[in-house]
C-alpha cells in the first residue's frame, strides 16, 4: 500500500485515483452493477476520502459509473434497449455534428484531431487501453464542438455517456486476439472522418461517421450480444431521415 501511495501522490490524487479505477473498470475488474465503496477504495489506495470521491465524480461524469441518490456510485449497467436507444441518438447526432464541422470547422480544431489520432496510433496494447478510451471520447467530443453548436455539444456530452463503448474495451481484455486488429480498424475510421471534415465534404463526413458508428453496433450484436434486429431497425429509421 505504501508503495501505491508514493505512486498517487507524485501527481494529483484526483486524476491518479480516477485513472487507476477507469481502468479497473475497462480491465473488468469491476462488473457492471458492482458498487464502488469510498471507503473501501480509500484504504486500498491509502489516501484520503476527499480524492477519492472526487473521483467517483469523474466516473460519473465519462459514463462509466452512476450514483444513486443514498446509495453510492456503482459501474454503469444497461439494458440492450437503453444501448440501442443511445445508438441511434448517437447516429444523429453525430452524423449531424461532421456535417456541420464540415463547414466550419476552424484551423487549430482540425490540428487538435490529427494531434489526437496521433496519439492513438499507437495505443494497441492492454496497457494503453484507459489511456485510448479517454483519446477516443476527447474525439468525438471535439467533433461535435466543432459543429460550433452549444446545445448540440450539451445533448452529445449526455448520451455519450449512455454509450457503451467501453464495455467493448472490456470485452477486449478477455479477448486481446482482437485488440490490434480492432483498434487499427477504429484509427483507420477516425482518420476517414476527419480526412472528410478537412476536405469540407459534408456528405462523405456524414458517410464516415455513419460507417464508423454502424461499426461499433455490429461489435455490440458480436461481443454483448445485443439483438442484431434491434440495431437494424434504429439504422433503418435513419437511413430513412438521411433520404428524406
Amino acid at each position: 500500500m505504501q508503495k501505491d501511495r508514493e505512486t498517487l501522490e507524485k501527481k494529483s490524487l484526483r486524476d491518479e485515483v480516477f485513472e487507476h479505477l477507469h481502468a479497473k473498470i475497462i480491465a473488468g475488474k469491476y462488473a457492471p452493477g458492482e458498487w464502488l465503496r469510498q471507503e473501501d477504495i480509500s484504504k486500498q489506495l491509502g489516501v484520503s476520502q476527499t480524492p477519492v470521491r472526487e473521483a467517483l465524480d469523474q466516473l460519473v461524469s465519462a459514463g462509466l459509473t452512476e450514483r444513486v441518490p443514498y446509495r453510492g456510485v456503482r459501474v454503469l449497467h444497461l439494458s440492450p434497449e437503453e444501448i440501442v436507444d443511445a445508438y441511434q441518438i448517437r447516429l444523429i447526432l453525430e452524423s449531424t455534428a461532421a456535417q456541420l464541422a464540415a463547414k466550419q470547422i476552424l484551423e487549430e480544431q482540425l490540428a487538435f484531431l490529427y494531434a489526437i489520432l496521433e496519439q492513438t496510433r499507437e495505443l494497441i496494447t492492454l496497457e494503453d487501453m484507459s489511456a485510448q478510451r479517454q483519446l477516443n471520447k476527447k474525439f468525438h467530443i471535439s467533433i461535435v464542438e466543432a459543429a460550433g453548436n452549444t446545445l448540440l455539444s450539451k445533448v452529445y456530452e449526455t448520451v455519450s455517456n449512455t454509450f457503451p463503448d467501453w464495455m467493448l474495451y472490456e470485452y477486449m481484455f478477455r479477448h486481446p486476439e482482437l485488440l490490434q486488429s480492432s483498434l487499427e480498424e477504429e484509427f483507420k475510421e477516425h482518420k476517414a472522418i476527419v480526412d472528410a471534415i478537412a476536405a469540407g465534404d459534408a456528405q462523405m463526413a456524414i458517410r464516415q461517421v455513419i460507417t464508423h458508428i454502424q461499426h461499433l453496433g455490429r461489435e455490440f450484436e458480436s461481443y454483448l450480444g445485443i439483438p442484431g434486429e434491434l440495431l437494424e431497425e434504429k439504422e433503418r429509421q435513419i437511413n430513412n431521415w438521411l433520404a428524406s
